[in-house]
């Protein structure tokens, strides 16, 4: 009996894991987006679909979630992690770069959408604070699927994207000031609102003090302490301290453990820890979110469809056309292309997943009625799932008109991240030549030291250096390897350089990779890996020592300069020849440069 009990409370972390290992990855290969997957699955096995059937049929139990609770709690760190990970990749930098799009604009939008929709709520009957909740929380759109729609067609960089982006960028700002205001109505129990705002307020300001404080006094030296261990574990378990410790001081103080998530990765983006954190906590966060997506999905209840679909198709009708409207003539008046604005506003007019966030946390707090809040969730999601088709009828309308008028097209804009740069792979004696260099040619660049010590150093002397371990692929993807154009290794054991070599080469086969050898037999070895160029300290120094003992006799610089690289060819020639002469990635491009020189 006992061991019955024990598989029933592990079951329902089976179906959960059983979806994201096994139904998902099969769906999407037949190209559906996992987010609506997993709440398409959620739904169906929720209380409202196969779950409601357990009384009836017992063995559905083993195949639907039977206690929400046991997975709500692990399905909430998914926002929060979310909402770490915005702050973390938000820097004041971007957001004076974007100021006059996200500020201006994706202020509008929220504000104008929410106002539009809280207006028509209440004249359909909704109370106040419900219809303002309502208003707010169906103004935002879904920033996960939306951006993984830019990323694949190639249109990040786009006007649209831009816009896009913006827009999405505000809303994820608007999120915490939404999550208080649900806060603060919630907490209106009689007394005066004023009075309450501001007991909120002065609550708010001493948790985002007591956050900062402690990040600005604590989570560098101990980021730094912890690197220092080369521990990948120690490293894993700050991490996760970092953020559920800034979410635990904000729910302390009665606010939003997703707010205090977000202010810890604000301070954290400023470290030189931010790339290895984005690497460390990104495969943790595509699980916990398809874990909220499932929860979400739960909550949808597919009868609707059945006892109110005129009610539904109208409230979508609303969302989607209200928002349509509103973001297309704002960002035509922000001076958007015809084209563009649509394209975007079709994005950006379905609901998105904070929406159940807040709409189920106004539910809770009694705030909406249960009946109000099964149906805008429910709306939420079904718009949510038309989102790819509304993106490809904008995407067809700006292909026509980008056909028919050529001129006056937008140029496009460098994306946020960084493009065409160099990594370099260790910041020692070496490294700081080599970036020395790149920096006085003005080339690009993004150097990266696992040495935490050396790292600390490197940042007082004013040095921009970033902590991170080059033989973890989700680092060197969030280098934007694909988009780089060189990779220097400068340093590492043999065993490392080997797999950093592996890992770039299999993320981008043609970039060119120079390394540093310890002797030629070093160089023939990585030759054979696949770098384009090999430099042996060896041959180097005997090459340097043949330079100056040339010069010293009389020979003209000119003709020590062109025996001294005539020479090095020749050994580069022979190394390559030794270990197998392959033509190395980069070789018809340095053979254009020589040749153009020439």
């Amino acid at each position: 009996m006992a061991v019955a009990s024990d598989l029933s409370t592990y079951s329902d972390a089976m179906v959960v894991l059983a979806i994201a290992g096994v139904v998902v990855p099969l769906v999407r290969r037949i190209g559906v987006n996992p987010i609506l997957a997993f709440m398409a699955i959620g739904a169906m096995l929720g209380p409202h679909a196969l779950g409601g059937l357990i009384g009836e049929m017992p063995l559905v139990k083993w195949f639907v979630v039977v206690d929400v609770r046991r997975v709500e709690a692990i399905a909430e760190l998914g926002i929060v992690f979310l909402l770490f990970l915005i702050g973390l990749e938000l820097s004041f930098a971007r957001l004076m770069t974007m100021r006059r799009l996200v500020f201006g604009l994706g202020t509008a939008q929220i504000v104008v959408s929410g106002a539009a929709l809280a207006g028509l709520m209440k004249l359909a009957g909704v109370e106040t604070s419900a219809a303002i909740i309502l208003g707010a929380c169906l103004a935002l759109s879904s920033t996960a699927i939306v951006i993984e729609l830019l990323s694949e067609k190639g249109k990040m960089t786009t006007a649209t994207g831009r816009v896009s982006f913006s827009v999405l960028l505000a809303q994820d700002i608007a999120v915490i000031p939404i999550l208080l205001l649900i806060g603060l109505l919630a907490a209106n129990t009689g007394g005066a609102l004023s009075a309450n705002i501001g007991k909120a307020l002065v609550q708010a300001a001493a948790a985002l003090s007591l956050i900062t404080l402690f990040g600005r006094v604590f989570i560098r030296p101990l980021m730094r302490m912890v690197a220092q261990l080369r521990s990948a574990d120690a490293f894993l378990a700050t991490v996760l301290f970092v953020v559920v410790g800034s979410g635990f001081i904000a729910a302390l103080f009665n606010m939003s453990m997703a707010l205090g998530a977000f202010v810890g990765g604000l301070l954290l983006a400023e470290t030189e820890y931010r790339k290895a954190v984005e690497a460390l906590v990104e495969p943790f966060k595509g699980l916990l979110l398809g874990m909220f997506f499932f929860t979400v999905g739960m909550a949808i209840d597919p009868t609707i469809l059945v006892t109110s679909p005129g009610l539904l198709i109208a409230l979508m009708a609303v969302i989607l056309v209200a928002k349509t409207l509103v973001t297309t003539l704002l960002s035509r008046s922000f001076g958007i292309n015809g084209p563009s604005s649509l394209e975007a506003a079709l994005l950006l007019a379905p609901g998105g997943e904070f929406a159940f966030v807040g709409i189920g946390a106004a539910a809770t707090a009694g705030l909406i009625a249960p009946e109000l809040s099964r149906l805008a969730l429910t709306a939420v999601a079904l718009t949510m799932a038309v989102l790819p088709a509304l993106g490809a009828i904008g995407h067809r309308i700006a292909a026509l008109a980008a056909s028919r008028r050529k001129e006056g097209a937008e140029p496009p804009e460098p994306p946020p991240q960084m493009r065409g740069h160099a990594i370099v792979i260790g910041h020692g004696r070496v490294g700081k030549v080599v970036t020395g260099l790149l920096a006085r040619h003005d080339i690009p660049f993004l150097a990266v030291e696992g040495n935490a010590g050396e790292l600390a150093r490197d940042r007082r002397a004013g040095h921009e250096v970033y902590f991170g371990d080059a033989t973890n692929p989700v680092f060197l993807q969030a280098c934007a390897v694909e988009e780089a154009s060189a990779v220097i290794i400068t340093t590492g054991t043999r065993g490392t350089v080997d797999r950093v070599i592996e890992i770039v080469r299999a993320l981008n086969p043609a970039i060119p990779v120079i390394a540093r050898a310890t002797d030629a037999a070093h160089a023939r070895h990585l030759y054979k890996l696949g770098v384009t160029d090999a430099v042996p300290e060896t041959i180097e120094a005997s090459l340097h020592l043949s330079e100056a003992s040339l010069v010293e006799l009389g020979v003209p610089m000119g003709l020590v300069i062109a025996s001294i690289h005539e020479r090095r060819d020749e050994f580069r020639s022979e190394l390559r020849e030794s270990s197998g002469g392959r033509p190395m990635p980069g070789d018809r491009a340095r053979a254009r440069r020589e040749g153009s020189s020439e």
